[in-house]
């Protein structure tokens, strides 16, 4: 197995240097004539990979999700308190985020509870949700938080920098380099991209764009899978897949995958299942993740790319 190894620690600058530069450990198996400079292209993308999942607004800080019901939602570490708050210097009750009927999320702090809005003594305000852009950040103790918007839902993402996820991080194992699982592929475009509602885990279902199919040949067979774009103009290609080791060696809901879109005027494209990756999921129960369609489900193995993550 080849394991991008790092350990965390409880400050940013620490994390990210461990993170970088560690890597793949002497002993991985290797997978057989792979070209040096793809290989260093994957394990360089790998280490900036692992590096990413530890900074501060890594998947691995996240501590809790909370779904936001109309009206009053009191929040704080209080056991009666709605959006109940597990951390250092938070108050029993720290305020409240008031959802109005227009989706608005306002925060209403609590006198002297220390609450601050992006760096500054918060007071009342609408918050701008991940939808709209970098978010606004609630702080309080070593907790932050900011909205969320999923479909019709708002909720509220909660991270902590020191996390016991984060600080007990030691890196992800994955499949040996294989250029074998690296393909061209051709997208079937549709006129129009179509919308398709996606389910998720732990969030409502997603709305997402399909652009047509994808169809590739891999080890003598001919396989397809469904993209999805942010919009007609992305220029990237989402996927969300199982295979026939999800569940075993791979992360049993799936892996994502993105890919460069074909050039204005062509149909073909590299699809390279090397950078397959773990979903959030994979590593926290507080984030949203968007399952595999039907058409996504692969009767094939998949040994390229990331496996199931161990998480302590």
């Amino acid at each position: 197995m080849c394991r991008t190894s790092a350990r965390t620690s409880a400050t940013s600058a620490l994390v990210i240097a461990a993170l970088a530069s560690s890597f793949l450990a002497a002993s991985c198996r290797r997978a057989p004539d792979v070209d040096p400079t793809y290989r260093a292209e994957v394990e360089r993308w790998r280490r900036e990979r692992v590096a990413d999942l530890g900074r501060d607004n890594g998947w691995l800080t996240l501590v809790g999700l909370f779904w936001l019901k109309p009206g009053e939602n009191r929040f704080g570490s209080a056991p009666d308190a709605p959006l109940r708050l597990e951390g250092k210097g938070v108050p029993p009750i720290a305020g409240s985020l008031f959802l109005a009927a227009n989706g608005d999320v306002r925060l209403i702090p609590a006198p002297t509870a220390g609450v601050t809005l992006n760096g500054q003594p918060a007071t009342e305000a609408v918050l701008r949700a991940d939808r709209d852009g970098e978010p606004d950040i609630v702080s309080i103790g070593t907790l932050r938080m900011h909205v969320i918007v999923r479909g019709e839902a708002r909720g509220v993402r909660v991270r902590d920098p020191q996390s016991q996820a984060r600080l007990a991080f030691n890196g992800i194992d994955c499949f040996p380099i294989d250029p074998a699982y690296r393909v061209e592929a051709t997208l079937e475009r549709i006129p129009q991209p179509r919308e398709v509602l996606v389910a998720s885990a732990h969030g409502p279902e997603q709305r997402m764009l399909v652009p047509g199919t994808v169809r590739f040949a891999l080890k003598g067979r001919t396989l397809s899978l469904v993209p999805f774009v942010t919009s007609p103009d992305d220029d990237t290609l989402f996927f969300v897949f199982r295979d026939a080791t999800s569940g075993q060696e791979s992360y049993g809901a799936g892996r994502f995958l993105d890919a460069k879109a074909p050039a204005k005027g062509s149909t073909t494209f590299v699809l390279d299942f090397n950078y397959s990756t773990n979903p959030p999921c994979a590593f926290t129960p507080y984030a949203t993740c968007p399952l595999p369609p039907k058409e996504n489900v692969l009767p094939v193995r998949i040994e390229a790319g990331e496996e199931t993550p161990h998480i302590h």
